[in-house]
């Protein structure tokens, strides 16, 4: 452990040696760590040569970024007053709580990277699940990837390096030749690591001009191949080359004469044939890679949204919230009353500063930006079990509920659905929707009898689910059956294989973080039915001989409704 962990500093004090020569071109480093004291360690490693870190926020306004109209300066002066914004000069960025980063700024920051002004990049990924990660747009345009969760400070090796080296270095990276083979290897192992961005093989090789550059080479080699290889590709692997397969064996044949090499680089180029390049690859991959590099991949669940639909702030539209102090962009509002009523106190103040200045005096901190807060609209689905004899009976419930819940969602926003199980599988009787006319007239011709295919309507409202969460509804699952499942997914057959499937299905609805209720309707609570409520993280309501309007009322209050 202690291995690999010296391993990983000095890898990581290699790359922002590597950043201090070519910024510009390595583009910056991905550094996925919680807050630490070998976190703050290391960003103190910096080599002093390199530029001054400007931390920066997922928040952070395009006026900051990008400059536009100095509204308190223009006030001031009466004219039109522009100011600069960050990325103006070449800047060595630090975006802290990367993994919050939005899609919009993720944009602006990778066109900022690709216009090669200089501007360097340090995303400091705090994500604590593998789904919380910086996005993909940023992170392909940087070299290189380091993760410092798991080291000690105790562990950390004191690492010396005469800063004039790397100042040469920096005069000198754009001098360094590159043999012509150099890059084409560089692409083939990409390739055999899966890896199919074209950026890995531009930005290895700029890691490799940038190391022969500070040992103090001419010209690439192939030591300068192999390291560029191991920072840049170990971290974008998707795939373990395969090894190659013998080819049969042929008659000898004379070498053809070659001219000999004059070039050292060329030498050394020869001297490394490719598959060290894999091999260096594959030293660099942590254990824990090399074994999911070997596994299919599994899609991850959407996170789901609970309560009375989602809040989510904005600056257009909603219920007012109390303004904050802010500076204006094109995607929100100055509030006039409130930062009037900020700037009042101070004008017989400020008039004094300036008693020349006429009209009210504005400053920054006087200006407030309107805020409000949009309620999502909220999906009930209904899971209603209509097999069996006393179907009729639960499908009779089920109508009385659904219509006195939809009975009071004009109020909430709400809306409702309901998926029938029944047979060998689901049906989805009533897609989301708010109308009660509808409703009654869908509810009338509900159908019952058959097996139990639970794990059927368990998948049909995970996909309802999906489907509402794309088109921006909040949904919550309400299922009322007895528990006893007998109908397995197409492919599989009996009762054991329908239970297994049933709690499949509801470990899938568990990972989409979804507000649940279970309700045993059965003549009395089933313990396979709790069980399968834990499962599934909802809520379990043991109602045998509930009526429309008391399944109504545990659900509402289940769901919060």
């Amino acid at each position: 452990m202690i291995e690999d962990s010296a391993q990983s500093w000095i890898t990581g004090q290699l790359a922002l040696t590597l950043l201090a020569v070519d910024p510009a071109g390595l583009g910056g480093l991905h550094l996925r760590s919680r807050a630490s004291p070998v976190r703050d360690i290391f960003l103190g490693s910096r080599p002093p040569s390199l530029a001054p870190l400007r931390r920066i926020t997922p928040n952070i306004a395009d006026a900051q970024l990008f400059g536009g109209i100095d509204i308190s300066g223009t006030l001031a002066q009466g004219r039109v007053v522009k100011s600069k914004g960050l990325l103006a000069e070449p800047q060595f960025l630090l975006l802290t709580m990367a993994e919050r980063c939005t899609a919009g700024l993720a944009a602006r920051l990778a066109q900022a990277l690709d216009t090669q002004m200089g501007h360097c990049l340090i995303l400091m990924d705090e994500g604590a699940d593998d789904d919380e990660v910086a996005p993909m747009a940023l992170r392909e345009r940087l070299a290189f990837s380091l993760e410092l969760d798991g080291l000690r400070a105790a562990e950390l090796a004191e690492i010396v390096l005469d800063q004039h080296d790397v100042l040469r270095a920096r005069k000198a990276v754009g001098e360094i030749g590159v043999p012509e083979d150099a890059l084409e290897m560089l692409v083939v192992t990409a390739a055999r690591f899966g890896i199919d961005s074209l950026r890995a093989p531009l930005l290895a090789l700029a890691c490799a001009r940038a190391h022969a550059a500070l040992v103090g080479h001419t010209s690439v080699t192939g030591e300068d191949l192999q390291i560029a290889a191991q920072l840049v590709y170990s971290h974008r692997a998707t795939m373990i080359p395969q090894e190659a397969e013998d080819s049969p064996d042929q008659p000898d044949q004379a070498p053809e004469p070659e001219e000999p090499q004059n070039h050292e680089a060329d030498e050394n180029l020869q001297d490394i044939p490719s598959e060290m390049l894999i091999e260096a690859v594959k030293a660099l991959l942590p254990p824990e890679i090399l074994s999911a590099l070997n596994k299919p991949g599994s899609a991850k669940g959407a996170k789901g949204s609970g309560g009375a639909g989602q809040k989510r702030k904005g600056n257009r539209r909603g219920r007012p919230l109390p303004s904050r102090m802010g500076t204006p962009t094109g995607d929100n509002r100055i509030d006039i009353v409130a930062t009037l009523r900020a700037a009042a106190p101070w004008q017989p103040m400020r008039r004094k500063a300036q008693p020349e200045a006429s009209g009210l005096l504005i400053r920054s901190s006087d200006i407030h930006i309107r805020q409000y807060q949009e309620l999502s609209d909220r999906l009930i689905i209904f899971g209603v079990d209509a097999s069996g004899s006393s179907a009729v009976a639960r499908l009779s419930e089920a109508k009385g509920a659904v219509e006195l819940m939809l009975g009071e969602a004009y109020s909430r926003r709400d809306h409702v659905a309901l998926i029938a199980f029944r047979g060998e599988g689901a049906e989805v009787i009533l897609s989301p929707t708010r109308s009660l006319v509808q409703t009654k007239r869908r509810l009338a011709g509900l159908p019952g009898g058959g097996g139990t295919p639970l794990a059927a309507g368990l998948k049909a409202m995970s996909e309802l689910a999906q489907q509402a969460q794309s088109q921006g509804l909040s949904p919550s699952l309400a299922i009322l059956t007895d528990g006893r499942a007998n109908v397995p997914l197409p492919g599989r057959v009996g009762r054991a294989a329908a239970k297994e499937d049933a709690e499949t299905m509801a470990s899938v609805l568990r990972s989409m973080n979804l507000p649940s209720v279970m309700v045993d309707t059965s003549v009395r609570p089933q313990r396979d039915l709790n069980v399968l409520a834990g499962v599934l993280g909802a809520t379990y309501v043991p109602l045998p001989r509930a009526d429309a309007r008391g399944l109504s009322k545990a659900i509402g209050a289940a769901l919060e409704v």
